[in-house]
């Protein structure tokens, strides 16, 4: 007499049937795993030996950012392969992949425009004119960002449109376009502002990475420029974080904006009645001796006179700010320990 199988229990021959179909299915997928692994292992080992016969190290950066989504994307369109031969794949494919090979596509152009804007970089460095330097990595940093957030931007939405709810509610967003426009304009305005800015600021280029600016009276060098802020870094090592659109909006100081150099001057207070021709000499000396001055601009100058004391003005230049910073307050003390050495007179009561 045959045994019966208690209601709701699989009978053998369904048993078996899910097994072959699990083992076919295992198999056909560790195939395509396996042929994408081997696949990816011979085409990065060709490129990786093609890249060691290149002198610069830009080739090596966009391998290495490559190296993983391509590994991910190659093993995701095996899958996809094997999903035409097998129906048990097929259907746990279709279910995952309209999530996964947006997701992956998101990362590989992701991290091409990270590795690619590394590499840029990376070359720019080795430009021998330091404003074209500046202005080239402001401009790779800048359009990398904006692009990377565009291809986010465009991944999650391909990626929640996977989900049938978030579809069917962009279809009746889409069927009332215009409330709908109209909320996303106004939600999505500092966004899109800032995005704006980040271009603007890109192609005319106001400020740059390594400029040195200030604004509403604190002054620093350009640390970074992201697409909604700018980091201001201070000589006291403070950063400051400003807004991209004040750069638009509103009026600045940029002391590096052109090549050249930058100049400035130290006042020094000395007593009526002391001639100016020896101190003049002495400065010129001491100024000559001192490696931050870049031999554009050293002049003498009395500036102002009043009763009781004459304002010199000791006029001189730099390469950059940094360098300035440090010559004026090197400049006034060497000025005072020679005035007081040879001409003690001169010196003021107050100094």
């Amino acid at each position: 007499m045959a045994t019966r199988l208690p209601a709701g229990l699989p009978s053998g021959e369904t048993v078996l049937g899910w097994s072959e179909s699990l083992t076919r299915a295992a198999i056909h997928g560790g195939i395509a795993i396996g042929v994408a692994f081997t696949l990816h292992l011979l085409i990065f080992a060709g490129l990786k030996r093609a890249a060691r016969l290149s002198t610069t190290k830009g080739d090596d950066l966009v391998l290495a950012g490559l190296r993983m989504p391509t590994l991910w994307l190659m093993i995701a369109v095996a899958i996809s392969v094997a999903a035409e031969s097998d129906a048990l794949i097929g259907r746990v494919w279709g279910e995952l992949g309209r999530f996964i090979e947006p997701a992956l596509l998101g990362w590989l152009f992701f991290a091409l425009v990270k590795a690619l804007a590394a590499a840029l970089d990376h070359r720019a460095e080795a430009y021998d004119d330091e404003l074209a330097a500046r202005s080239r990595r402001t401009r790779i940093a800048i359009l990398s960002r904006t692009a990377s957030f565009l291809i986010v931007f465009v991944t999650v939405a391909l990626v929640l449109f996977g989900i049938p709810a978030v579809r069917n509610l962009g279809t009746t967003l889409l069927a009332s376009a215009g409330v709908a426009t109209l909320a996303v304009g106004a939600a999505a305005q500092p966004a899109l502002k800032s995005l704006i800015a980040g271009m603007q600021i890109a192609l005319t280029e106001p400020i740059r990475i390594g400029d040195f600016v200030v604004v509403d009276g604190e002054n620093g060098r350009v640390e970074d420029i992201r697409l909604s802020y700018v980091v201001i870094r201070t000589n006291d090592e403070r950063r400051i974080i400003v807004p991209t659109s004040k750069f638009l909006d509103s009026t600045f100081q940029n002391w590096t904006r052109a090549g050249g150099g930058i100049t400035g001057s130290v006042v020094l207070p000395i007593k009526p009645g002391n001639p100016i021709g020896p101190i003049r000499e002495a400065y010129e000396a001491l100024l000559a001796a001192n490696p931050d001055w870049d031999k554009r601009t050293g002049a003498l100058q009395v500036s102002e006179v009043q009763v009781g004391s004459i304002e010199l003005k000791l006029v001189m230049s730099a390469a950059g700010p940094t360098a300035l910073g440090r010559l004026r307050p090197v400049m006034r003390e060497a000025m005072l320990e020679w005035l007081r050495e040879n001409m003690p007179a001169a010196l003021c009561d107050e100094v």
